[in-house]
């Protein structure tokens, strides 16, 4: 992952700033001896001194893995971001060329909040770079405690970050689709099972005086509920007004003579 980056930044600051020159790219620690025994040919070096997550970029999502058919048949962790910080540096035989070359190196990289998509190599070719350039150090990192740890002079620099994305490799197998499912329902020990309608406690049975019961009238002429009920025979005739007697000796209603 590391070497794909400084392979990008590489290639970057070949084409933009060095194309044409006989400057080199080189990503050692500048120590005194490394300086001691450096050729006299123009030298850019893009030191890596930090490895920093981002944690404000981390994607905490598991993400699902796909075969062809488009099924879900595992799930990565979410990828994160990590902060290459590098020191670069100008080397020539005077100091007026090695600002010179770190004001082009200014310049160009300004012109980019990541790498172009034609310098990105290995596993960054259909990925991002995110590039931030001259931003002040870490709070715990100053760039005089960097030179003391090195052992050499201190010189002009500029700081360049690059934000990488990394996935991580472990992915985690899902089981097979769901293609039935079966319903099971348990009953708690005491429940009483539900029984139909009109059948009794244990189920042998209709209830006592069940559904037939229900509207049938009793011998006193009322019904099972109740209410008073009618005969056959009141129901078929429908009571007329009384007539009345037209002699003496009548029966009232009948006209029969009276005893």
């Amino acid at each position: 992952m590391i070497s794909d980056v400084d392979a990008s930044l590489s290639a970057l600051l070949r084409a933009e700033v060095l194309q044409g020159t006989e400057t080199e790219v080189v990503f050692d620690a500048p120590t005194t001896d490394w300086a001691s025994r450096r050729s006299g040919s123009p030298t850019v070096d893009v030191f890596l001194y930090d490895i920093r997550e981002d944690p404000a970029r981390r994607d905490i999502a598991m993400q699902p893995q796909r075969d062809m058919t488009g099924r879900i048949t595992g799930r990565r962790p979410g990828i994160r971001h990590f902060r290459l910080s590098y020191l670069l540096t100008a080397w020539t035989r005077r100091p007026e060329d090695e600002h010179r070359l770190l004001g082009q190196l200014l310049e160009a990289l300004l012109q980019f909040d990541r790498v172009p998509t034609d310098y990105l190599r290995g596993r960054f070719i259909e990925d991002t770079i995110v590039l931030n350039m001259a931003q002040p150090p870490a709070p715990d990192r100053s760039l005089a405690d960097i030179w003391n740890a090195l052992g050499g002079d201190m010189k002009p620099s500029l700081d360049l970050v690059a934000i990488a994305p990394v996935r991580p490799g472990r992915v985690f197998e899902v089981g097979p689709p769901v293609l039935e499912q079966q319903v099971r329902v348990l009953r708690r020990p005491g429940d009483r099972p539900e029984l139909p309608s009109g059948v009794d406690g244990d189920g042998t049975g209709p209830v006592d005086g069940g559904a037939e019961a229900a509207g049938r009238e009793t011998a006193s002429g009322e019904t099972a509920g109740g209410r008073p009920g009618r005969s056959p025979s009141a129901g078929s005739r429908r009571p007329g007004p009384a007539r009345r007697a037209t002699g003496p000796g009548k029966t009232p209603g009948t006209g029969e003579a009276g005893p």
